[in-house]
């Protein structure tokens, strides 16, 4: 039956034999075609990084040594603070000029293409006007440093190996004790008598501390030049016992949460007892 053998051909398949052969591959695309779309793709990765995550800065003075050099680039973390977290004691921060700090300071002019580079994140903007300091205390601290003595936080004396050799931990501009307002950070200068900080702006509203808001991130390497590659970590002295101003009340509190439930099981029991007593009962003599 050849009619119904080719019916049945045509059902099975619905196309002649040899289609699929007959379909050229589809070439792909030439490397010069998909270059604009690759860089395309790097550079809107680039903008999301350096907004939401890590942004390289450039330092531009000697206020930090030895700890961080003029011309040095360091990455700052940008994530964290997005979680909530706060700057904390020994962490060296990228924050915001408060208002006053940088009056005065010429800012650098920097060509179209500097200015692409620093927009995406690959180069430190140079219309920023941001400072890079350590922060010594925080909201709720009380911190003092007289001439001729040691930077102290809560009545703790700091030991202080960062300082710049030579210096003294505050003998140019002595201050305090000062209380630092919640939500906001007392900053200073490694290279202490050569650093324009919280110490010297006072006079501004805020007393000389820098609000949490105003900072950008903890800056956590060095990531050029090569050979001062290294980690921006936390000096042990800010890790002492007690330094925090809850430490001393932390025990207190602790202490008062736990008897609460131990006085109200016994004054619970003593009714109970008085209860029993009272239903029960009494003794003839």
């Amino acid at each position: 039956m050849p009619a119904q053998d080719g019916g049945r051909g045509e059902g099975a398949g619905g196309a002649e034999p040899g289609d699929g052969e007959s379909r050229a591959p589809r070439k792909p695309r030439s490397f010069w075609k998909e270059l604009p779309l690759l860089i395309g793709i790097a550079l809107v990765l680039a903008l999301l990084i350096k907004t939401f995550l890590v942004q390289a800065f450039s330092i531009p003075s000697d206020s930090m040594q030895d700890t961080l050099q003029r011309g040095d680039r360091v990455l700052v973390d940008k994530l964290t603070p997005w979680f909530g977290a706060e700057p904390q004691r020994g962490e060296v921060v990228v924050f915001h000029d408060p208002g006053g700090w940088l009056d005065g300071e010429p800012t650098p002019s920097q060509n179209a293409a500097q200015k692409f580079l620093s927009f995406i994140g690959l180069m430190p903007s140079a219309e920023e006007k941001d400072l890079i300091k350590r922060v010594i205390a925080v909201g709720g601290d009380t911190v003092e440093c007289q001439k001729g003595g040691p930077v102290k936080v809560n009545g703790k004396t700091l030991t202080e190996p960062y300082i710049y050799p030579g210096n003294t931990a505050c003998d140019d501009k002595p201050f305090g004790p000062i209380k630092v307002p919640q939500g906001r950070i007392w900053v200073m200068g490694d290279h202490r008598q050569d650093s324009l900080d919280s110490r010297w702006h006072q006079e501004l509203p805020g007393g000389g501390t820098v609000s949490n808001d105003e900072v950008v991130g903890r800056a956590f390497t060095i990531a050029w030049p090569l050979n001062r590659l290294d980690w921006l970590g936390v000096p042990d002295t800010f890790d002492q016992p007690g330094l925090s101003a809850m430490g001393t009340a932390a025990p207190a509190a602790a202490g008062l949460v736990g008897a609460v439930p131990m006085v109200l099981w016994r004054r619970r029991r003593k009714l109970l007892q008085a209860q029993v007593k009272a239903q029960s009962p009494v003794a003839k003599g």
